[in-house]
């Protein structure tokens, strides 16, 4: 069965420059190894597609337990530059929330 990452998780969103992060944490600790098998930078990098142009590198903190992405060229050009609608990328925390994982018996 596929489950949404909001199902289990919430999101942050944080910027510098052209540089996007996002964090992923899990509602339960136990949650986190199924987030730390299925949701890594490529498959992030995958469901965000287009929206970030440069590459997507995964950190994890197993202590919180957390998962942060760092992406690369996300905001297109960064806040002072950008002309998009969402220039600190913070509707692109709830983008990640919205992808696809499989979630076994959840």
């Amino acid at each position: 069965m596929t489950i949404k990452l909001y199902d289990i998780a919430h999101s942050r969103a944080g910027d510098k420059g052209n540089t996007l992060t996002l964090s992923l944490i899990p509602y339960k600790a136990e949650d986190y190894p199924l987030l730390q098998a299925q949701v890594t930078a490529e498959a992030v990098k995958q469901h965000l597609g287009d929206i970030v142009a440069g590459e997507i590198t995964r950190y994890e903190l197993p202590n919180l337990p957390a998962l942060q992405f760092v992406c690369q060229q996300a905001l297109m050009g960064g806040v002072t530059t950008s002309l998009t609608m969402d220039t600190h990328g913070k509707s692109l925390s709830f983008a990640l929330l919205e992808m696809r994982i499989d979630g076994g018996d959840k």
